[in-house]
């Protein structure tokens, strides 16, 4: 059953449990997303998406930002139809739920900016997969990646715990840069014709 499901998901999750590249998974997931913003998953695409740059946020110590998005993604996916992509959304929401207790207890005395810990005691989250064939076809890519599925985060690995400093950023700012000029085209356009 794993091929109902669609490519980019099974990267995320290949990359999520096996890479423990939190960054690159969701980076793909939210490329698929973009694809169909208003799609009948958008919810639980972005929510997951959230997850993954919760986790990126807290391995690097920073318990706030991970914070945050842990309790965006628990308000996207807590009423979602997590089993139309194999995953126990009674056993996410608990784990969930547990993180951000973890991370209330880390920021309590008020310290809200980052660094507030030390990523030594940074612990990864597994998605409760509930579809075998999934599980089944995701561990046997980490096999052939040559990564474990589950195997603990590296934090020594600098380019998973620091990889949005280390990545090439000239095209993102490139593309950006155009879809900016274009829009202050249009407006530019728009006003000429009103004036008329």
């Amino acid at each position: 059953m794993a091929e109902r499901y669609p490519e980019p998901y099974k990267e995320y999750l290949v990359l999520f449990h096996g890479e423990r590249d939190y960054f690159e998974c969701h980076e793909v997931l939210e490329e698929y997303w973009k694809e169909d913003p208003r799609g009948p998953r958008s919810r639980l695409w972005v929510g997951l998406i959230q997850i993954a740059v919760a986790l990126y946020h807290e391995r690097r110590g920073n318990a706030a930002g991970a914070r945050k998005l842990l309790r965006k993604a628990i308000s996207l996916l807590k009423d979602g139809n997590l089993a139309s992509i194999g995953i126990d959304r009674t056993e996410l929401m608990n784990l969930l739920e547990e993180r951000l207790q973890e991370l209330e207890r880390t920021l309590k005395g008020g310290r809200e900016g980052p660094p507030v810990r030390e990523t030594s005691g940074f612990q990864d989250l597994n998605l409760p997969l509930s579809d075998p064939a999934l599980m089944q076809e995701c561990v046997r890519r980490c096999r052939e990646r040559g990564c474990v599925w589950g195997a603990p985060s590296r934090i020594d690995r600098r380019e998973l715990t620091h990889k949005h400093m280390l990545r090439d950023r000239s095209e993102v700012i490139r593309l950006r840069r155009e879809a900016l000029e274009r829009n202050l085209f249009r407006r530019g356009n728009g006003k000429a014709g009103r004036g008329k």
